[in-house]
């Protein structure tokens, strides 16, 4: 048999067994490896080139190799899970960087971190000023965690005093001019709903390219022909709009009427629409 014809085979048969060997070992291996997970994935890559390009090597020894370097790994992983010191020897603990607003220098130092190497994974999380930092840890990952002093900080709902509804996910409801039922369900919406947005904007589904959903039944489009335009979704305004112009009517009937107890009526209603505007304008913008 060919050499050549030899090393598509082991290619192909070793891509595949790498493929799920990589996969078994979890996500984590792909985002964020520890120095044991570094070390398993260059050699496992390793054995892969050498038995692909050597066509006399013995596969078998290859297959074998591979599965020592994947269990070794996947021990380690689950002994990590269950114990917390074998944890920190094999995957290193987090070091503190900056605390209550001061920079721990012998820490850097220990880490082999220069003053424009914290500097740099400062501006990393968008800090361009060390005193703006209250707290700030280097991950086991390498990367550098940051919390701003409070002042610093910006603004929320909660420091507003605003309480918000709990918000889904925007879900993805066509893709590629197809229609994806199990998202639409997922909003507790329908085809219909879907069809009758469409007619709106005057665009059909085969026309778009990517179609998304919020928790506020609001519709975004993009079409396959970029030079159309579409309009942004009005559902929010076009509801702020009608409970500002029903409480001006309300005012307005109480100025018109001269009979006391319906002005009364009238002044009440638009006084409790007043409050029901102003709760919810926030979220209708």
């Amino acid at each position: 048999m060919p050499d050549w014809v030899i090393v598509i085979g082991k290619s192909l048969l070793l891509i595949t067994i790498l493929f799920f060997l990589t996969k078994w070992l979890g996500k984590k291996q792909l985002s964020q490896l520890n120095i044991f997970e570094y070390i398993s994935g260059i050699v496992l890559g390793g054995i892969v080139a050498i038995h692909t390009i050597e066509p006399d090597s013995n596969i078998l020894n290859g297959l074998v190799a591979m599965a020592v370097w994947f269990l070794v790994p996947y021990a380690v992983e689950y002994i990590s899970l269950k114990s917390k010191s074998f944890r920190n020897f094999t995957e290193g603990k987090s070091t503190v960087f900056i605390q209550d607003g001061k920079i721990m220098e012998d820490n850097l130092k220990k880490e082999g971190y220069s003053t424009d190497d914290l500097l740099e994974k400062l501006r990393d999380n968008n800090v361009f000023l060390a005193s703006d930092v209250e707290f700030a840890v280097l991950e086991p990952s390498g990367t550098l965690s940051v919390l701003p002093k409070k002042e610093n900080q910006p603004l929320t709902a909660k420091d507003l005093g605003l309480k918000l509804a709990p918000q889904k996910e925007p879900q993805a409801v066509i893709m590629d001019g197809k229609v994806l039922l199990e998202p639409l369900a997922n909003l507790s919406l329908n085809t219909n709903w879907l069809e009758t947005e469409l007619d709106k904007m005057s665009v059909s589904i085969e026309n778009v390219f990517l179609a998304q959903a919020d928790n506020d039944g609001q519709l975004t489009v993009d079409l396959y022909d970029d030079k159309i335009a579409v309009a942004e979704p009005t559902e929010k305004p076009l509801l702020l709009a009608t409970m500002k112009k029903c409480q001006a009517d309300l005012e307005l009937f109480s100025l018109a009427t001269k009979n006391e107890k319906t002005k009364q009526m009238y002044e009440k209603n638009s006084k409790k629409l007043q409050s029901a505007i102003d709760l919810v304008q926030f979220h209708l913008k």
